[in-house]
């Protein structure tokens, strides 16, 4: 018997998220169709609606709905059970249709940018400062589990007020007390309140949540950005942005976010299916 599972989206044509499923059910000898969807942008609700009601077992959700996913996560009459990291992300892009009518809601964006740090990229986050660029849904969607991997993290925003928004949400969900020693300060996470304070800073890490790279644009940024050895990761995958460019130009080690897409749909697959599938076969078959 095979299993349904789709992506949902608007536009959804050019989802990457079919081929991958794919390769993980024959890597993994699971069952499964995946097809995508594309939701008309009044009708998410109706969409998840009816997917449930021809026997889906589950869903992703990318942009732009991920926020709505997340409103209809909190409605009690939906009786959906919701991850504590898709709390922190204000987001959902997950969902397991499970017995009874049930629901389970999932932010995977986080954990899939720790493991192509850490397991692809082989960069141990615990103890390194990374500067988190952004402070829209990208950078809420993965900030929790970066902090949980121990980085020290500073958030930068062209509007300091987001900034700090995202710092102050992100409090309510540290599980331990986690320092920060730097010239900002001591606390966890920092927000970064003007470029003339980011100037005087460096980094092990540098990840772009913003918008830029779709742009075309590259981020106000200082030359001294990078430690030595530093990593610059982009959120963007497909093709050098500006800032990996400036990143390459300065020093520092390059990568985008396909790894993420990848990681990020292994752990969807877990969700749904209770295995966890091999993706650096699948990267190197994307990347190909």
């Amino acid at each position: 018997m095979t299993d349904l599972y789709a992506v949902i989206g608007n536009p959804i044509s050019h989802s990457k998220s079919p081929d991958i499923h794919r390769m993980f059910a024959q890597q993994t000898g699971q069952h499964i169709d995946y097809v995508r969807v594309e939701a008309p942008l009044d009708g998410f609700v109706a969409t998840i609606e009816r997917l449930r009601e021809e026997g889906f077992k589950g869903c992703n959700v990318t942009v732009p709905f991920k926020f709505k996913a997340f409103e209809l996560a909190k409605d009690p009459r939906q009786h959906v059970r919701l991850s504590e990291r898709a709390q922190s992300a204000k987001a959902v892009n997950t969902f397991r249709f499970d017995q009874g009518g049930l629901l389970f809601a999932d932010n995977t964006d986080g954990a899939g940018l720790v493991r192509d740090i850490e397991q692809n990229l082989a960069c141990p986050l615990h103890g390194r400062d990374l500067l988190l660029l952004g402070a829209g849904g990208a950078a809420w969607g993965v900030a929790l589990p970066l902090l949980e991997a121990g980085a020290n993290i500073f958030i930068y925003n062209r509007t300091a007020s987001k900034a700090q928004e995202l710092s102050h949400g992100l409090q309510v969900f540290l599980k331990r007390e986690v320092y920060v020693e730097s010239g900002l300060g001591h606390g966890l996470p920092n927000f970064i309140d003007s470029y003339a304070t980011l100037s005087t800073q460096a980094f092990d890490f540098v990840v772009n949540a913003t918008s830029s790279g779709l742009k075309n644009e590259m981020p106000p940024l200082p030359e001294a950005l990078f430690k030595q050895g530093a990593l610059a990761y982009d959120m963007m995958y497909g093709r050098e942005t500006p800032f990996m460019e400036f990143a390459r130009a300065h020093g520092a080690r390059v990568a985008d976010g396909l790894g993420m897409l990848v990681e990020q749909a292994a752990e969807a697959f877990f969700i749904w299916r209770g295995v966890r599938p091999d993706t650096r076969s699948v990267l190197d078959a994307l990347r190909q």
